[in-house]
């Protein structure tokens, strides 16, 4: 069995297994969520198996952020929401096992929330060394 058969976001991107797809390009499917937080709540699904964002290609990525910016105006023009949130989880909290970018309508009071983890406090605390670390790692990634 390939990736696209063994793979539920492969057979959704594909059109292999039924979704409510919205728009789709070459490189990604858009879908509305089986589970939506909201009318409109929308998943970028690229048509290539991809698990993390840092394994998109440049073309991809973009073809991802293009969908994003183009479904934020639509969702603005059909819902009037207060606002739009724009999000990936990767890693363990990717579900799909596919890498997937969500895009749904905010409204203030809705009970979607960002909820701070118990160690925040503490990366707080440690912003200075945290920049120092991070822009060297960065850095020795750039050609």
């Amino acid at each position: 069995m390939n990736r696209s058969e063994s793979c539920l976001g492969c057979r959704l991107a594909l059109g292999v297994q039924q979704a409510q797809i919205v728009y789709e390009d070459q490189r990604v499917t858009c879908l509305l969520d089986h589970e939506p937080f909201s009318d409109g709540h929308t998943l970028i699904v690229p048509k290539r198996h991809v698990l993390d964002v840092d394994e998109l290609d440049e073309e991809t990525a973009g073809a991802v952020m293009r969908a994003s910016s183009l479904l934020s105006a639509a969702l603005k023009a059909l819902y009037r929401p207060d606002g739009i949130t724009v999000i990936q989880n990767g890693g363990a909290f990717n579900d799909l096992r596919h890498y997937h970018m969500h895009v749904f309508p905010r409204y203030a009071g809705d009970g979607f929330a960002w909820q701070e983890p118990h160690y925040a406090g503490l990366a707080k605390k440690r912003l200075a060394l945290t920049r120092e670390r991070l822009s060297s790692e960065l850095q020795s990634r750039l050609p």
